[in-house]
């Protein structure tokens, strides 16, 4: 559970009223600062004692929605956006759960963005930070909120706040400490230091931001240490969008000998990284650090201190910040995934493979009712491999991706078919080989599938060293050889499933889950219906879904009507089109 202690403190409401908030912002104290509700849903309601707003089922019914729609902003530099809120329901696990989603709606689009969702109750106020990308498109902010089950189910707004800079930037003068968390234990926690409030565990004459006693700062002190192998985490909010420069930070200790103070990433899987940790403890002053730090999926910054020993003193900490110029002038250039992603239509891309032969050949072929096309777009290109032409018995096909570097988490997504096989063993492999080729590690194989049908793979994976992923298919005898097909091989920085993910934009959708937004307006004739596998009758419709061919979307008739050897019975068929609906 997350110490809300330092997440929240009650003295913000006395800051609320006073405060100049800039654009796009509102503390919800006698006005809703340029946030209307939109008139065609529920409204908002400005709580009678100030400092929130609401919406909740006292006056509504379950499924009802409140929006409220922000003037139009500008964010020609980066920016972070906060959301201080809180979801309540009823005891119990509702079934559906209210929701409060953001979008972003851009003056020359004709949808909304959804940015982020939440639907965890809580009974406390929580923050949600959200890193907005610098453009110089105007937008609007669109809240939304959905309620759910329940008589008691509502959901308010504290305080919207947006602010130049990046959302892992902080200098702990605000009383939500910039969406910052300790991760409570119970002997050892980041505390809050400096100030003129009563009971300040003050450790420091002055922090680091003011240069005064009036000044704030975290720290960690070894005083309520009971156990060495415990260590304090304090936690930044989730990065929202791909970032790559230096971080940076101020820190202070005592008696470093006796202590050890590091810096971790955290995805959202929760794979730890760390990528600082204190060596010379420097002076007894303020000491800056510099950090090579890259997000090119959603991570958290996790400042960990330990003690391991009975003279640990304090780890003091403030005003961490972002550049995106990398540290000490550095000019590597940043991996983009695209480079290891291919689509067969113009050539390998960067995809090579043995110099032994050609196991791998880049095909075209005319889709017909027998055979599909290419997955692309059914008429353009795509790799066969252990064809009884060029392959001989015995043969090893390898399809060897570009470098990829060590430390990041991949989503490797391709599409194969399967013909003629009488076993599946071997028959096509993904291995991740070192730069070397010395070590290589099978990470996926086929193990059974349908023929002639093209199937969707995805794998995630993490190694520490450069590496390279590549295609391996086997012949293992001439009369056992049958043909692999591979096609749109896309590769992603982050995990395949990642909980952080959101939907699909507007527009898009796999039908995999449901009809996303999509609606049908019912017709005389047919009727759309979500479907898997193959269709009901003999020489129609795809064997499976273009996605990952299992679950295709189909427009259903009754069978003897699609199926010219069932219709012998005439006039009941022109009845029955006009009755499916």
């Amino acid at each position: 559970m997350l110490f809300r202690g330092v997440l929240l403190a009650v003295q913000a409401l006395q800051l609320a009223g006073a405060l100049d908030l800039p654009a796009g912002s509102c503390a919800f104290e006698e006005s809703t600062c340029g946030f209307d509700s939109v008139f065609e849903f529920l409204p908002w309601i400005l709580n009678e004692e100030g400092h929130y707003i609401y919406v909740d089922t006292s006056f509504a019914k379950q499924g009802e929605k409140a929006v409220l729609l922000s003037s139009d902003l500008q964010a020609e530099e980066w920016s972070c956006l906060r959301l201080v809120y809180q979801i309540t329901t009823s005891s119990g696990s509702p079934s559906e759960p209210s929701r409060l989603n953001l979008y972003v709606r851009f003056d020359d689009e004709s949808f909304d963005r959804l940015l982020w969702s939440a639907k965890e109750p809580s009974d406390s106020w929580l923050i949600a930070s959200l890193d907005l990308p610098n453009s110089s498109k105007k937008f609007k902010i669109l809240i939304e909120g959905v309620l759910g089950h329940g008589n008691t189910a509502s959901i308010a707004l504290f305080e919207i706040k947006m602010t130049t800079g990046y959302c892992i930037e902080c200098d702990f003068e605000e009383n939500h400490l910039c969406g910052f968390v300790n991760h409570w234990n119970p002997n050892v926690n980041w505390f809050v230091g400096g100030g003129n409030m009563r009971n300040s565990h003050s450790i420091l004459p002055q922090d680091h931001t003011f240069r005064s006693e009036l000044g704030h700062y975290m720290y960690v002190d070894s005083v309520y240490v009971k156990h060495y192998q415990e260590v304090a985490q304090l936690i930044s909010p989730m990065t929202m969008a791909p970032m790559s420069g230096c971080l940076l930070f101020y820190y202070q200790l005592q008696q470093g000998n006796d202590n050890i103070f590091s810096v971790y990433t955290r995805d959202a899987a929760g794979l730890y990284e760390e990528i600082w940790k204190m060596g010379n403890p420097g002076n007894a002053d303020w000491n800056l650090a510099e950090v090579e730090f890259s997000a090119p999926y959603p991570m958290e910054v996790i400042f960990e201190v330990a003690f391991n020993g009975p003279k640990g003193g304090y780890v003091a900490l403030d005003d961490i910040s972002f550049s995106p110029v990398p540290c000490q002038n550095q000019t590597e250039r940043p991996f983009n995934a695209v480079e290891a992603s291919c689509n067969f239509e113009e050539d390998l891309c960067n995809f090579y493979q043995d110099k032994e032969g050609p196991g791998w050949t880049r095909v075209k072929v005319k889709p017909n009712m027998y055979r599909a096309g290419d997955h692309t777009s059914g008429l353009g290109y795509f790799l066969m491999a252990n064809t009884k032409f060029t392959s001989q018995p015995g043969y090893i096909g390898r399809l060897y991706g570009p470098s990829l570097p060590g430390n990041l988490q991949y989503c490797l997504r391709f599409y194969y078919a399967i013909y003629g096989f009488l076993k599946m063993s071997d028959t096509l492999a993904v291995y991740i080989f070192e730069e070397n080729h010395m070590v290589q590690d099978k990470i996926w194989s086929v193990l059974e599938s349908p023929r002639g049908v093209w199937m969707q793979a995805e794998i995630t994976f993490k190694k520490p060293m450069p590496t390279k992923v590549v295609f391996m298919s086997l012949c293992k005898s001439f009369w056992d050889c049958g043909l692999v097909a591979l096609d749109d091989i896309t590769m992603e920085l982050g995990s395949c499933w990642s909980p952080e993910k959101l939907p699909t934009p507007p527009g898009e959708c796999t039908f995999e889950q449901d009809e996303c937004a999509f609606t049908q307006e019912r017709r005389n004739r047919s009727s759309w219906h979500r479907r898997r596998g193959e269709t009901p009758t003999s020489y129609t419709g795809p064997k499976g879904d273009h996605t990952t061919g299992a679950t295709t979307c189909t427009s259903r008739l009754p069978t003897w009507c699609m199926d010219k050897k069932h219709d012998s019975r005439p006039g009941l068929c022109e009845e029955s089109l006009e009755n499916t609906a």
